[in-house]
């Protein structure tokens, strides 16, 4: 059984554990039900995301001028303190960051391999927890725009690393923090025009991950680099494969590349 297609982040299904699923063109797999088979995956060529060339992807699923000109790609997306659609003013397409900017969005704290704070959209609430591997996560803040979860982020980054060390999430060898005191701990902190918008209710999120064997070490793979590579499926964390020899492969990472997936 073959499927070919260019490679975008994984679809999720919030359940017990999570159901992933690639979608191609014109087909699509439960990677769910790869598990515990051996599969291959070869790379073929690329496909911008954007403008559809086969130019090499420099970044998020996009060759290097689309990164450098879409809206999708601007720097207010990885700092979202850069957000200037609430004061009307462009930074590559303002009806595009007006729709993405101005809408709710969450400030939150996750345990994936450490505690960690974050920024999504509202809408991707629980998608944006899935594809960090975090494992358990509390909603802080529910701010109108990006702008404002993007101040609350940076004023809280003082106290709680923004980033997931992607090999203790893998691995499993995780430090959790009890989240409900830590956003009790952290409540003081808020810019002071964020404190109104802190979330009241304390609910935590708990996600189950479909993992059969978690490795001792992990090895990526490149796909630029080995061109193909196969091995037994054992698990799906965040956007990874995990694989029995402990390569891992990032989805997120190989977004625009075209490739065929064999279940062998």
């Amino acid at each position: 059984m073959e499927f070919k297609g260019v490679l975008k982040k994984m679809k999720t299904q919030l359940n017990q554990p999570i159901e992933y699923y690639l979608e191609f063109e014109n087909d699509w797999v439960n990677v769910n039900q790869l598990l515990e088979k051996k599969i291959r995956i070869s790379f073929d060529s690329y496909q911008c995301l954007s403008c559809g060339s086969d130019q090499e992807i420099f970044r998020q699923g996009f060759c290097k001028s689309c990164f450098f000109e879409q809206p999708q790609a601007g720097d207010w997306v990885m700092r979202p303190e850069l957000s200037t659609a609430h004061l009307g003013k462009e930074d590559r397409d303002l009806e595009y960051e007006k729709q993405v900017q101005l809408q709710p969005h969450i400030v939150y704290l996750a345990n994936s391999s450490h505690l960690k704070v974050g920024v999504t959209r509202k809408s991707q609430i629980p998608t944006r927890w899935i594809d960090q591997g975090a494992h358990e996560a509390i909603e802080v803040v529910e701010v109108p725009n990006r702008y404002l979860a993007g101040i609350t982020e940076v004023a809280l980054k003082n106290f709680v690393d923004d980033k997931t060390n992607w090999r203790a999430m893998l691995t499993n060898n995780t430090k959790d923090e009890d989240l409900v005191q830590m956003k009790d701990k952290l409540a003081p902190q808020l810019p002071e025009e964020v404190k109104e918008y802190l979330v009241q209710n304390n609910t935590e999120t708990h996600l189950e991950f479909p993992v059969h064997q978690y490795p001792e070490k992990v090895n990526s793979l490149n796909l630029k680099k080995e061109n193909s590579f196969e091995g037994i499926l054992k698990g799906i964390k965040g956007q990874y494969f995990i694989f029995e020899s402990g390569k891992v492969f990032n989805v997120r990472s190989h977004e625009g590349f075209v490739v065929r997936l064999e279940l062998l």
